[in-house]
């Protein structure tokens, strides 16, 4: 269900919402089990290509969801810093909406793996070639299609620019 933001003013552009992604090494996934308790999951991703890729263990609580409910947020917190003087903190967020898939065809799950690589280490291709070798078939790679998302800033910051 999509919703208007209440304080439109604070939105971020597409651009910038994109940029945050990008510049971002983190977030949390939200996911909701067939029980519907929700289960919220720090992780390190990469946003390429329109998309937004974790790399994940063979099995375990996130992968029993997924097979169930591939429905997904992932949030993302570009700043956030608190103003005591004023009681508010400045932030800029952006929350994803979207389908996340198990990446099941070996060629496009070592692409993925390789941009989460070069991500975390873009000058040591050698090193990324061995890591991905010793580890590719103990993982599993996500890929989270993108249905909706929205940025947002603190007024403070609007006021700023």
């Amino acid at each position: 269900m999509e919703r208007k933001m209440r304080r439109f003013k604070q939105q971020l552009t597409a651009d910038q919402s994109v940029e945050i992604l990008r510049n971002a090494t983190s977030g949390v996934l939200a996911l909701c089990g067939a029980d519907m308790e929700p289960y919220g999951v720090p992780l390190s991703h990469v946003y390429a290509n329109g998309k937004i890729y974790f790399h994940s263990a063979l099995s375990g609580h996130k992968v029993d969801i997924l097979k169930h409910n591939a429905k997904a947020s992932f949030t993302v917190i570009a700043q956030d810093e608190i103003h005591p003087e004023t009681y508010t903190t400045y932030f800029q967020s952006v929350i994803v909406f979207g389908t996340v898939r198990i990446i099941e065809d070996e060629a496009a799950k070592m692409q993925a793996l390789e941009i989460l690589g070069r991500r975390c280490n873009p000058d040591d291709a050698e090193g990324l070639e061995k890591e991905i070798a010793s580890g590719f078939s103990r993982c599993l790679m996500l890929e989270m299609s993108i249905d909706r998302m929205t940025g947002k800033q603190s007024i403070e910051l609007v006021n700023l620019e």
